[in-house]
């Protein structure tokens, strides 16, 4: 499957748009993070412990957004974005969205 956050694919035009492609994931940050994460937030630095959670969920996102391009028969998804938002003090989504195309190669 070809992401790109662009609107063309070199060597390719776009054949048919079959529409939005989209993949959510809501994450929990739990305790031993947040402590961690206090403690992090005293002396400065990269708090790893969410950038791994986050790392994880904007991979499960995009997996999700590619599975749902698929069951639309697409073999390429352009525009892809991501965006993210709080949902409570504790819990955050990350969505991966595009639209997902079928391609067809161009003679250059």
């Amino acid at each position: 499957m070809i992401v790109i956050t662009g609107e063309q694919v070199p060597g390719y035009s776009v054949k048919e748009i079959k529409g939005p492609a989209f993949g959510l994931t809501v994450r929990a940050r739990g305790l031993g993070k947040d402590i961690t994460a206090a403690f992090k937030g005293l002396v400065g630095g990269e708090v790893r412990q969410y950038v791994e959670m986050l790392e994880d969920a904007r991979k499960e996102a995009m997996d999700r957004m590619i599975e749902n391009a698929q069951q639309m028969g697409a073999d390429a998804i352009i525009m892809f974005r991501f965006d993210s938002g709080s949902i409570s003090q504790n819990m955050s989504e990350i969505v991966a969205y595009g639209t997902a195309v079928t391609l067809e190669k161009t003679d250059v």
